[in-house]
């Protein structure tokens, strides 16, 4: 784009954009003629997908503003029946209650019916709402886990769970028509009788459906919360009440919903530190187990005392899932079924096995995950679940839910405590019955202009060239299967690529939906001959992990 046409592509965007705040900035940026930054902005637009929009707030195309979530409603409501019904929800973020309105008032204007929730609500509150109200969609207005200068557009369809592929194209056409035409999407005022503000019964069948997910009576359980200043806080405690659990003691300084979250570095409960303070007034009181949302309540982590018992141990994604899928097809009967994605642990596919029910392994994200659900009807969904800590308890909300996930994870720990348990020795349980599965992540960002190509680069440097042989202490594994998941052979084509080597370890390499990221998934499996092997199996398992982490580290930085 030329100096020319980019300046009047800019002013072109000032003409129809409704918010002063980005109107503001944009001339800003002419009057400093900073080129490089309206380039940024201006060029091509955000890409709409089955995850939606997701990306920092800001003026022009390429942000979450305004005129974006217009544009994006705009296209929608072409897409979607005449005289649609869409349920909108929003949490506590930056701009996120403004979104939700355009959203509402270009739903009215076109015809559709938009019923908004009733204040910030996490985002489950909205998965549910959607089959409840028997809309034909769902928006919810949140960007999850992300840094605080982002926000988000998540879709839910009629059936309750996030779009895929080829609605997402269908959908994301019919945008990109609505942005090149240019010009004003036009809005309904916010008092227009199509747009109605849904009453607290919304949120009261939500915990109606959060509550129904126990499946039995233990309750004696001392825990600590924190909702990461997000907006689970008083709706977990609504929850705990009604389930009958004694009140957690919460982290007062991160209770209350804050878009700056002041007291963490990054607002995911995964991320290194987030769950510092969580932890220590936990080991304070002497809790039997640490409960965290992130700030929109879809996700879930835990942490319980350790082993020696001295001090707090997170518990990971995988750790988690399994040990929820455990307690709950234990205490379960009847025609079954879990789901997990590709790149979480295979173990529930082994404990599947173990219990003759159905297991589904299936592409990462809930849209996913969820799908059997509707798929097979015909069997109750126990369980699905992702290593980012994502859990669907029982199928009524056909998404991730961290309030529900958090009410099963209190009573599974109250049921291990009344039996004179831990968690760490159902997990030996496990190891034990199946082999002892070891994960862990591999995080590799590539910031920059250029990031995204550098991704790029790091993800062809493993498919051409993977490493076929790794040394792991006395032993040489040997790369033994590889797959391009872009080639389609198991799932929809999507960017990816599985590697198993012949010691029974898979690394999963696939590129982050959203960001400029690349993510390693390493999982070994070691056998386990009678309890005394376990402290063996975990050092080897442990050993092993470590060399394959640095193995692909060094190739894909």
């Amino acid at each position: 784009m030329t100096g020319t046409e980019l300046e009047v592509t800019v002013r072109e965007w000032l003409r129809h954009d409704p918010d002063p705040t980005t109107v503001t900035a944009i001339e800003r940026l002419l009057d400093h003629d900073d080129i490089g930054e309206l380039t940024a902005l201006f060029t091509g637009r955000l890409a709409f997908g089955t995850a939606g929009l997701r990306a920092p707030m800001g003026p022009g195309p390429n942000r979450m503003n305004r005129r974006v979530v217009r544009q994006t409603t705009a296209g929608l409501m072409q897409w979607l029946p005449k005289g649609a019904l869409v349920v909108v929800g929003f949490d506590a973020r930056h701009q996120s209650e403004m979104f939700a309105h355009d959203v509402a008032m270009v739903v009215a204007a076109a015809g559709g019916r938009a019923e908004l929730l009733p204040e910030a609500l996490p985002t489950p509150v909205l998965a549910a709402a959607v089959l409840e109200r028997r809309a034909d969609a769902g928006v919810m207005i949140t960007a999850s886990h992300n840094p605080k200068q982002d926000n988000g557009y998540k879709l839910y369809l009629a059936d309750g769970i996030q779009l895929v592929a080829p609605d997402d194209a269908a959908i994301a056409a019919l945008i990109d028509a609505v942005g090149d035409e240019g010009g004003s999407v036009p809005v309904a005022p916010l008092d227009h009788p199509s747009i109605v503000t849904l009453g607290a019964d919304i949120v009261q069948h939500h915990l109606d459906q959060a509550v129904a997910t126990p499946v039995l009576d233990a309750r004696t359980v001392t825990s600590v919360y924190t909702a990461m200043h997000g907006v689970g806080g008083r709706h977990l405690l609504r929850a705990f009440a009604l389930a009958g659990f004694p009140a957690p003691i919460c982290v007062a300084d991160q209770f209350e919903p804050d878009p700056e979250f002041p007291t963490i570095p990054f607002p995911n409960p995964e991320e290194a530190g987030a769950l510092d303070r969580a932890i220590a007034c936990g080991e304070a009181n002497r809790a039997d187990v640490v409960l965290a949302n992130d700030p929109d309540a879809d996700r879930l982590a835990i942490a319980v005392p350790s082993r020696s018992g001295n001090e707090f141990a997170r518990l990971s994604g995988d750790e988690l899932g399994v040990l929820l899928a455990d307690h709950l097809l234990r205490h379960t009967s009847g025609r079954r079924q879990v789901a997990t994605s590709l790149v979480s642990s295979r173990l529930l596919e082994r404990m599947a096995v173990a219990h003759g029910v159905r297991s589904t392994t299936t592409l990462t994200g809930f849209k996913w995950v969820a799908r059997p659900i509707v798929d097979h009807p015909e069997e109750a969904y126990v369980l699905g679940y992702e290593e980012a800590i994502g859990y669907c308890v029982g199928g009524r909300v056909r998404d991730k839910d961290g309030i529900s996930a958090a009410l099963v994870a209190a009573e599974m720990v109250a049921d291990a405590r009344a039996k004179g348990e831990t968690l760490w020795d159902r997990l030996d349980q496990l190891a034990l019955a199946h082999g002892l599965h070891r994960t862990a992540p591999l995080n590799l960002r590539f910031d920059g202009v250029d990031g995204m190509e550098r991704r790029r680069q790091a993800l062809d440097t493993v498919a051409q060239h993977p490493p076929t042989d790794v040394a792991t202490g006395s032993a040489v594994a040997s790369l033994v299967s590889f797959e391009d998941l872009a080639e389609g052979r198991q799932f929809e084509p999507t960017e990816g690529l599985v590697l198993g080597y012949d010691d029974d370890t898979r690394v999963i390499v696939r590129p982050s939906g959203t960001e400029p990221k690349l993510k390693a998934y390493v999982e070994v499996i070691v056998p386990v001959v009678g309890p005394e092997a376990l402290s063996t199996a975990g050092r080897l398992a442990d050993e092993r992990l470590a060399v394959y982490l640095d193995t692909f580290a060094r190739l894909l930085s």
